[in-house]
Parts: C-alpha cells; sequence; structure tokens
C-alpha cells in the first residue's frame, strides 16, 4: 500500500493546524449560513477526490507500535525478517517515542508499559543498541514501572516464543476448549469474534509452547533478571479471581498429563477451524491479531511457508502495511473501506450532492458487491436467520457486523441507484438479518447476539481489552435510526430497542460511547436515533443530552473528549476539540432541534474556521476505540465525513426517516 494524501503521515500539534487553517468565522457572524455552505462545498469536493476509482473510501487506521513490533516478531518467528522491513518499520517506531522514553497507544497518551516493551524488542531486532540514548530511556522507564513480569499476557506470549519468558508462567490456553459444547461456559462462542478467532489459534501455540533461539538477552527489562517473574499470592478462593486462578494451575497440570491422542485431535480440530475461517484475500476476521496468531499455530502444525494457506496468509498481512512518504512503514490493525464508504456516501448525500451523482452510483455498486450472503460464526446464537450483511473490511464474510449493515442501509437509502429492486432487495435482506440479531434484553451489540458471558473477562488470559460482545449504546442507537428509516419505528423491536436506550442514558444526560471516544460519540449516535424514532424533541432524555453537550462545550466552541474518559470520571466530555467530535455533538444538536441554538453557532463556526486550504481537517487524535481504553483508534477519514456530515445538515436540515419520504 501507498502513502495516503490525508495529512497522516505524522501527527501535526492543534497550533500548527491553527496556524495552517486560512477559514476563519465568528458564531456571530451574520453570514454564518453561507460560510458553512463553502465550507461544505470545500469538503465535498476533498471527499469526491479521495474516491477509489473501484466506488470505495479508506482513511488510514492509525493504532499502536505494538501493531508493528510483533509484524517483526512474527517474521523474525518464522525467519524471514528481512532488512528493507525491519528499516522501515524501527523508523516508525522511533518517530512514536516520547521524550521520557516510552510509547504511547494514542496521541498524547501516557507511556504504556506493554507497548513499550514491544517497542523496545523491536527496535533491538532492527539493530538499536541498548547502550543508546533513546534505548537506554526506554529500559529505564520498563524497569521504574515492574519491568517485563508486569506487562500483559500477550506481550510475554510474544516474548516466549523467543526464550524471554517461560511458557510455564503465562496463563494456560488448552486447545481443548473447542470441545466445550456451545451452552457450556467458556465455549469459544462466549467470546467477542475478535477474541474468538485470537483464542482458537493461540491454544495451540499455548500447547507446542514453541522457542526460537533469542538473538539477544533482554535482562536490562527486568526489575531484577535473577528473578525475572517473582511469585504473586493469589487472590482468595472465594472470590471469581482467586477461583480462575486456580483454574489455571489446574490446567497447567493437565497441560503436562494430556492425553496425546486427544490434544492431537483438539489440536486437528482447532487447525480445521482457522483454515475454515480463511478469508478469499488470505487473511483472517479482516484483522491483524487473529492473522498473525494463524499462521504461527499453523506453521506449528506443519504448514510449510509455501503452502496456499500460508501463502495467502503472509500476503494478506503485508497489504496491512502503509509506506509512508519518508520511508517509515506503519501496521493498520484493520482496514476499515466498507464503513469509510457507507459514512462518506451518507455525508455527501446529506450535504447535497444529487441523488444520482455517479460517485454515490459507484459507492452504492461497490456496497452492494460487498453484501455478505453466507452464514457466518454469528448463526451460532442464531440459526436459521437468512444472513444479509456487510462487515468492516474488504474481505470478512465470517463476520458480518451490525453496526456496519445499519450504516450501509442509511446510505443505500439516500442514492438513487437505476436498479432499484437490486437494492430494494439488499436493504430487506439486510433489514431482516439485523432485527434478527437483536439481543434478548432489546439492544444490539456488534457481531453476535446475547454475547454476554460475565466469565471470559475472569480468565487470568485476559487481561487485555473487551472479549464479550454485549450491546452497546452507539451500535443501539446506529440500528434504531435505520430501523425508522425503514418506517418500522413502531415495530415492537425498534420499540424494545428505544426503551434499551433509554434505560442506558447517564444520570448526566450523556450515553457511553463504546466505539467512539466516548460519551460525545454515544450522545451523537443516539440523539439523532431517537428523533428519527418520532421521540418528542421535548422528551426529558432528549432535553437532558442537548443540555449536557451545552455543558462540555469548549470555549472555542468545538468539543473533544480525552480518552481518558474511559478510565477517569472527570475526564467525560473533555479535552482539545476535534473535527470529528465536535461534528458528533453538532448531530446531535441538530437532530435535537437546535440549530439556531449558540452551542451549535458555535461549533458550526469552529468548524469552518479549522477547515484547511484543501477542504479537509486535521486530527492528531484518537476518536476511535477497538476496546476502549486498551486500544484506541485514529480513523483517518473520520475527520473528513462527520464534519461534513454535520455541515451538511446545518445547510440543508435533517434527512427525513421513513421509506415513502
Amino acid at each position: 500500500m501507498t502513502a495516503t494524501t490525508d495529512g497522516s503521515a505524522g501527527a501535526v500539534s492543534p497550533r500548527a493546524a491553527a496556524a495552517s487553517t486560512t477559514h476563519h468565522t465568528d458564531a456571530s457572524a451574520p453570514d454564518l449560513d453561507e460560510t458553512a455552505a463553502r465550507a461544505a462545498e470545500r469538503a465535498v469536493e476533498h471527499l469526491l477526490a479521495r474516491q477509489d476509482p473501484a466506488g470505495w473510501w479508506k482513511g488510514d487506521l492509525e493504532t499502536n507500535v505494538t501493531m508493528d513490533a510483533e509484524d517483526l516478531l512474527l517474521r523474525q518467528f518464522l525467519g524471514i525478517l528481512d532488512a528493507d522491513t525491519t528499516r522501515a518499520s524501527a523508523l516508525h517506531i522511533r518517530r512514536e517515542q516520547r521524550e521520557d522514553g516510552a510509547w504511547a497507544t494514542f496521541y498524547g497518551g501516557p507511556g504504556e508499559l506493554s507497548a513499550t516493551v514491544e517497542a523496545y524488542v523491536a527496535l533491538r531486532l532492527a539493530g538499536d543498541a541498548p547502550e543508546a540514548p533513546h534505548m537506554a530511556r526506554a529500559a529505564a522507564w520498563v524497569r521504574a514501572r515492574g519491568g517485563i513480569a508486569a506487562a500483559r499476557v500477550f506481550t510475554r506470549i510474544w516474548l516466549a516464543l523467543f526464550g524471554w519468558w517461560r511458557w510455564e508462567d503465562l496463563p494456560e490456553l488448552p486447545p481443548e476448549l473447542l470441545f466445550l459444547p456451545k451452552w457450556f461456559p467458556l465455549n469459544i462462542y462466549d467470546f467477542g469474534c475478535w477474541a474468538r478467532q485470537t483464542i482458537v489459534p493461540l491454544t495451540v501455540v499455548s500447547a507446542k509452547r514453541p522457542v526460537r533461539p533469542a538473538p539477544f538477552p533482554l535482562d536490562e527489562l527486568h526489575t531484577d533478571p535473577a528473578r525475572p517473574n517473582p511469585p504473586r499470592p493469589l487472590a482468595p478462593a472465594t472470590g471469581w479471581d482467586g477461583l480462575f486462578q486456580r483454574l489455571d494451575k489446574a490446567l497447567h497440570v493437565y497441560h503436562r498429563l494430556a492425553p496425546r491422542a486427544l490434544r492431537g485431535t483438539a489440536m486437528n480440530v482447532a487447525a480445521r477451524w482457522i483454515v475454515e475461517r480463511q478469508e478469499n484475500d488470505g487473511c483472517w476476521g479482516g484483522i491483524q491479531p487473529p492473522a498473525v496468531y494463524s499462521v504461527i499455530a499453523l506453521h506449528l502444525l506443519g504448514y510449510d511457508l509455501g503452502h496456499p494457506v500460508m501463502r495467502a496468509g503472509l500476503e494478506s498481512l503485508d497489504r496491512f502495511a502503509v509506506r509512508r512518504e519518508d520511508g517509515s512503514r506503519m501496521i493498520e490493525a484493520c482496514q476499515s473501506p466498507v464503513w469509510d464508504t457507507c459514512l462518506a456516501t451518507i455525508a455527501l448525500a446529506d450535504a447535497g450532492v444529487a441523488p444520482d451523482h455517479p460517485a454515490l452510483v459507484k459507492a452504492v455498486d461497490w456496497m452492494l458487491d460487498e453484501e455478505i450472503t453466507k452464514s457466518g460464526d454469528w448463526a451460532v446464537r442464531r440459526p436459521g436467520l437468512p444472513p444479509g450483511g456487510w462487515a468492516f473490511e474488504f474481505h470478512n464474510d465470517n463476520y458480518p457486523d451490525i453496526d456496519d449493515t445499519a450504516e450501509v442501509l442509511l446510505a443505500l437509502r439516500r442514492v438513487k441507484h437505476p436498479d432499484p429492486a437490486r437494492v430494494e432487495a439488499a436493504v430487506a435482506r439486510g433489514a431482516r438479518w439485523t432485527l434478527g440479531m437483536q439481543s434478548k434484553d432489546g439492544g444490539w451489540g456488534a457481531f453476535d447476539a446475547d454475547n454476554t458471558s460475565p466469565f471470559p473477562n475472569k480468565l487470568p488470559f485476559c487481561d487485555f481489552g473487551e472479549v464479550i460482545d454485549p450491546p452497546s449504546a452507539d451500535v443501539t442507537a446506529h440500528v434504531v435510526e435505520m430501523l425508522a428509516y425503514e418506517g418500522l419505528a413502531q415495530d415492537p423491536r425498534t420499540r424494545r430497542g428505544i426503551e434499551w436506550l433509554l434505560a442506558e442514558q447517564e444520570p448526566n444526560g450523556a450515553w457511553f460511547g463504546r466505539w467512539g471516544v466516548n460519551h460525545v460519540y454515544g450522545t451523537g449516535s443516539v440523539l439523532p436515533a431517537l428523533t428519527a424514532a418520532g421521540l418528542p424533541l421535548s422528551h426529558p432524555a432528549v432535553r437532558r443530552a442537548v443540555g449536557w453537550l451545552g455543558a462540555v462545550q469548549n470555549e472555542d466552541g468545538g468539543w473533544g473528549e480525552d480518552l481518558r474518559s474511559y478510565e477517569d470520571e472527570t475526564s467525560v466530555g473533555r479535552g482539545a476539540s476535534t473535527a470529528s467530535q465536535t461534528a458528533w455533538a453538532l448531530i446531535a444538536l441538530l437532530a435535537a432541534g437546535e440549530r439556531e441554538s449558540e452551542a451549535v453557532r458555535r461549533g458550526v463556526a469552529w468548524l469552518a474556521a479549522t477547515q484547511r486550504e484543501d477542504g479537509s481537517w486535521d486530527e492528531p487524535y484518537f476518536t476511535g476505540t477497538g476496546f476502549p481504553w486498551d486500544f484506541s483508534i485514529n480513523y483517518h477519514l473520520y475527520r473528513q465525513v462527520f464534519p461534513l456530515t454535520a455541515l451538511g445538515r446545518y445547510v440543508h436540515g435533517e434527512p427525513s426517516p421513513g421509506k415513502d419520504r
């Protein structure tokens, strides 16, 4: 993949972004409507110019340097690490280091131990000497925070592959887990799809416990190299933590005693499960972590690097690499073309682009071709439900997601396509599948229905991020909004979704954001859904949300919320103004009938004033989430599509729900 032109080659400070701004306005100016219209026109031109000839849009998906470090470690493990890849990846990793020696997991964030350990090891692979000042600072930072022993399990697994950590000191994950029936606690379908796809190959790795020769020691990352893993007392057996710690000890005993035939059968089942879920492009689930662990697992089971499955898997990982103009190489954890394309289509349509514009028709053609019409893992909980959804990525037929499906349907309804019957059929299938994926409590999760077991989060192995997929306010809101547009606002299932959303509103008037940062995203998703579904603008829930958004608006007129809000209540709704978060707040307020309010005028003025000459916005801050707090995302197209949507709705008014609009 070549470098993109979305201004993402390096983080730009808010001050630098402001200095590059050429358009300024004032909320009190009488020509704000005209200023907003001009800003929307420039943004439309910018976004149209970025469409791929095939019809899709995709911005870079930026996460953190663990992706780059693990890519190098994988290649070292397989014996295919080359000098060019190493040099380019190291250039990116060095550029992301903080002055204190650590690496963060999001722009402006605090140093994070596991990311720092992995980045350090990657730079050692690249030849950086431990005595070099930047490396010495990193090692000292790691030691001051407990060393490798305090890092997360996944980091220590990577180190165990080279003998830098003992397999015996890692939580056990036996492949016999795949034999557990679907009704039994901790069966693989109790895990969210992203965790499931990662855990299955790791059961093979855990059973095989491979060790490749370490190219260098890592004593400098231990607080005491003589005792790298000092013993820790067990939690009381009366609590869940203590119970699962003792279960893990029992599984370690089982590892030594497991019948060879049973274990061999379990690993063969795991291999078959993995191979059956490889996508047409060679990847697994369209995301990097399952892909790297699947490649390792299959390699350990005898698949050589020339095997078609392995060759396709490695080629798919190469497609996650973004090459920058400075020669650096950044690994995307995932790619978001379906998500970006439906959001771009909505933005352009709401900004007044003709519904039969060739760019929109081409986008719909591409989205229609991406519809998933075969069953996947979701059918375990919903057997008999006919398929009909969309995934997030280019290829991920096993895991369509509810959020993308809802937004794709909203996009399809905004375009006048020359084959309306084809669109109607796809919309009907998508709406039917989405309704069928409603959880028992009335909400919707992202990938599965009723994926709410409390047990996976208790495993010692699962110490990083979310491993289950319960309903969330943002996904449920997008579904409710889509159903309202389909004329189903009064359907009992839609009403249950609305009731779920109302019950989830927090005392301050906001909604939690699971897949975007954070309460600004949640509230920006829910208010348009509630009002589209017919909730009166005077409803107390709407007024409380409007009041909260007004209370957290920044002095400059924008909105921002730092990722620390997932950990710190005092950060809720607080942070430097960003284009995407300002747009989310405006979208919510416009849906609530606040177009003429001072808050909306100031927000629109901020967007117009911070727009760049080429019609785009700069946004170094991370406003997306994979796992709240633990894994953060900077979607580089968010800064374009959401401001355009907000400006478009300010200029042209709210889109009208209902099939007959």
